[in-house]
């Protein structure tokens, strides 16, 4: 439908979510692209040093109906965007006739930093084409085998691809009771990546001899996952599980033919704009049985510069022969949850592995399943999945907190769904209710909410510059139908000055008390904010309705024999002399946006102010 703002007219897409509602990676568009839309706006600046232009016409891209994808690119469309981004660079310039332009005021300080793109024609027209009226557009360059980079504000190292140590494998320290690692990030300083974990190290013949595994993701690259695995486990039987479907499914499967120990589970998504975005690895040993749940894509790009979590389980024996049906279980029933986790796919292709889980023993297990499945659900099974899952384990599992009124929940994530017309409407209604229940207490406290999100500058300043906002779709149609959300955003701030600069796709969400110094609970998942993620309550909450699958761990202190968990605000490098001490993985207390300051917007340009390539960001 279309609708008017002080930003102008423009087609709103009825997509209820970003990177869940975009059509899994390979989609082929089944019907027109909508076409780009101009929107006359104020111009706001990403915060350089340089010339502030005045008001200009810019050209912006809509959210796609459906996402079409090269053989050499996977994945949404923003993500397609910054592959081609990073492929064909479009050069910073600075011009002499933009100096001295004053920047319009914006009146409700909501502009957005809004370039004078002329969209696709940008790369091929140039300069000379533009409109008169327009200030000049940098123009595209092909990118010169022998160009100097622009120095980096991160060091040396930053444009080294892996270096030789990279890939060294390592094993956790053993005596972690957490189990929760970040992702080995290329480009740092060591000892930002120690006790973090690459896919290699994952896979290593050092956590055991790998039979089979299956792979349970979003988004892949089949040829780059296989090369993940060590020589002698290469051949071993794969299953991927995925949501893909028609052409995508088609895409996917070409991409295996030179696989054929690669085999398929297509996930079931019956309701619309739902996607498979689980990501978990199985992992089948001789020596028993391993699981892995992590927030990164099956794609080179996730595991090099950005910020990811993961829960990786203890090795799982495998029980004795004859023991019971009960068996194994855990005191957190995670045997039993992933079991039913993994019936609801109601698939053949996993029944095999039912069976292996059921033969092995997960007692040691000490962290909450926090799953969503597909479907609309009454009754009892309101609290199988979703937000309504988490708020159940919550009550049960959690004590009341003195003060807990003033304890914030703080949410991070990187993509970001439509939640309404005002914040009553999902956000601070259903979703803040599951977030602040704390046990059985009859307290309905209402406590500040911090929402993490990259800011424009975040992204530009970061180690991939602004194509690493194309893993983070958040698009201007859903923004300025919330623009109440916005007051919620802070920045985003890894722990550490080194690895504050390797974007965020982890997700994660907390209660910590006032000061910062104690958690009441913590969850690490794929779940983005979005009601496609958590569900939404339907039929005067009688019914709640869930779009994707999802998969996280919750830890809570009772599990852990603790009232609650003590902040470990500087994890690198890890120490085993704060074991029990939970490694947040961004810096605390938050940073509020100033002013200043914008949410990253994929599809719209920015091109006052170069990033750590001394590129610009050209939606076309």
């Amino acid at each position: 439908m279309s609708q008017d703002s002080q930003h102008g007219r423009w087609t709103i897409s009825s997509s209820e979510d970003e990177e869940e509602a975009l059509p899994p990676s390979g989609t082929t568009a089944s019907k027109p692209q909508q076409p780009a839309v101009s929107i006359h706006i104020p111009h706001q600046s990403a915060s350089p040093p340089g010339p502030e232009p005045g008001s200009v016409t810019a050209q912006v891209k809509p959210e796609p109906a459906q996402s079409p994808v090269s053989s050499l690119v996977i994945g949404s469309e923003a993500r397609q965007l910054a592959a081609k981004n990073q492929l064909n660079p479009v050069k910073y310039e600075t011009s002499p006739s933009l100096a001295g332009k004053r920047k319009k005021e914006v009146p409700d300080g909501s502009g957005w930093a809004l370039s004078d793109s002329d969209d696709d024609d940008v790369k091929k027209k140039g300069v000379s084409n533009l409109p008169k009226s327009t200030p000049p557009s940098p123009k595209a360059k092909k990118p010169k085998v022998k160009t100097e980079r622009p120095p980096s504000p991160h060091g040396r190292l930053y444009y080294i691809d892996e270096p030789d140590d990279f890939f060294e494998s390592s094993i956790p320290c053993s005596n972690d009771p957490y189990r929760f690692y970040l992702n080995k990030v290329t480009g740092l300083d060591r000892k930002y990546n120690s006790g973090a974990l690459h896919i290699r190290d994952i896979l290593s013949p050092l956590f055991g001899t790998l039979k089979e595994s299956v792979q349970f993701n979003y988004c892949f690259d089949i040829a780059w996952m296989v090369e993940q695995y060590p020589t002698e486990f290469r051949d071993r039987p794969v299953l991927i599980v995925h949501g893909d479907k028609r052409e995508a499914k088609a895409r996917l499967v070409q991409q295996a033919q030179p696989f054929p120990h690669v085999k398929f589970c297509q996930a079931k998504l019956d309701i619309a704009f739902g996607t498979h975005h689980t990501k978990m690895m199985l992992l089948w040993y001789e020596e028993g049985f391993r699981v892995i749940i992590t927030t990164s894509n099956l794609i080179r790009a996730d595991w090099y510069q950005k910020t990811q979590g993961m829960w990786m389980s203890p090795l799982f024996p495998r029980l004795p022969k004859g023991s019971s049906a009960s068996a194994g279980e855990s005191p957190t029933f995670f045997k039993r949850d992933l079991l039913e986790y993994l019936a609801s796919y109601r698939a053949p292709e996993l029944e095999e592995w039912i069976q292996r889980i059921k033969e092995h023993d997960l007692s040691e297990t000490r962290v909450y399943l926090v799953g969503s499945t597909p479907g609309r659900y009454v009754g009892s099974d309101m609290e199988r999945w979703g937000h309504l899952r988490l708020r159940k384990l919550l009550y049960e599992h959690t004590e009341p907190i003195p003060g807990e009124e003033r304890w914030p929940v703080i949410g991070q994530f990187s993509s970001i769904g439509s939640m309404g017309l005002d914040k009553t409407k999902w956000l601070t209604g259903e979703f803040q209710r599951t977030m602040t229940t704390l046990g059985k207490s009859s307290l309905r406290s209402d406590p500040p909410m911090h929402l993490l999100y990259p800011s424009v500058e975040d992204v530009r300043t970061s180690l991939e510059g602004y194509p690493a906002g194309g893993s983070l779709p958040y698009s201007i149609q859903t923004a300025q139908k919330q623009l109440w959300l916005h007051s919620f955003f802070h920045r985003w701030m890894a722990n550490t000055t080194g690895r504050s600069h390797a974007m965020p796709h982890i997700k994660t969400y907390m209660r910590a008390s006032p000061d910062f110094t104690q958690l009441a609970w913590f969850i690490v998942t794929s779940a983005n904010l979005s009601k496609a993620a958590w569900g939404a309550l339907e039929k005067n909450n009688t019914q709640i309705m869930v779009r994707s699958y999802e998969l996280g761990v919750l830890y809570v202190p009772s599990a852990f024999g603790m009232k609650t968990f003590p902040v470990h605000k500087n994890p690198f490098p890890a120490s085993s002399s704060s074991s029990f001490s939970f490694p947040v993985p961004f810096d605390l207390p938050p940073t509020c946006y100033s002013p200043k300051d914008q949410p990253w917007i994929w599809n719209i340009p920015y091109n006052q102010a170069p990033d750590t390539h001394g590129n610009i960001w050209v939606p076309s």
